[in-house]
């Protein structure tokens, strides 16, 4: 994979940014401005013909926040690769790659129903999950858990949800982590250990 990167950084002088090297797999970050035609090399020249997935993560109260994860493989050479770059917080907004591998189509529209990362140049991006007109994006760290109001006139409506008591809310207790496990609530105990000895 070395010479993978080798040729990133020869073809694109300055836009490689980081590599990094673990458990056999190798990520490299880039500047967003070369992203695209980075995308486009890794297809063309490098054979990287399989968009296997795509990922957003918010880097909340940090800048740059936001950061755009493709994971691409190459099926002739059985090698895979990890292509980051970061976003700032007040431009969400990405070079799309569903021209290049058309499974990016649904990724890219997910990844802006729920982070609000727009790609531009993407022919159809539209809400995936969510309506139309919904307001917020749910997967950023600051959408609260139990939701945020919405009202859309004739299309769809939210209220925050009650959260007290429910399967994903821990309970605040001195206790041990398994004791503050939501599901430890909903599950009798187990019976002893000596219980489940078969008697000769």
């Amino acid at each position: 994979m070395d010479e993978a990167v080798a040729s990133l950084e020869a073809q694109f002088p300055g836009a490689v940014l980081e590599k990094k090297e673990f458990r056999g797999e190798t990520s490299v970050s880039v500047k967003k401005e070369s992203a695209r035609e980075v995308a486009q090399f890794l297809r063309d020249t490098l054979g990287f013909d399989y968009f296997i997935d795509l990922a957003t993560i918010d880097h909340y109260e940090t800048e740059p926040r936001w950061e755009v994860v493709y994971e691409l493989y190459s099926m002739a050479q059985g090698r895979h690769l990890r292509l980051k770059y970061s976003l700032l917080e007040n431009e969400p907004e990405a070079p799309t790659v569903s021209d290049l591998w058309p499974t990016a189509d649904w990724h890219e529209r997910e990844a802006y129903d729920m982070m609000g990362i727009k790609f531009k140049g993407h022919p159809d991006l539209r809400r995936i999950l969510m309506w139309e007109g919904y307001p917020h994006y749910p997967l950023r760290k600051d959408f609260p858990l139990e939701g945020l109001p919405s009202d859309v006139p004739d299309v769809a409506f939210t209220a925050p949800a009650p959260l007290q008591g429910g399967p994903f809310v821990t309970a605040p207790t001195d206790g041990t982590t398994q004791v503050r496990e939501p599901r430890a609530r909903y599950f009798p105990p187990l019976p002893p250990k000596d219980k489940f000895i078969a008697e000769p």
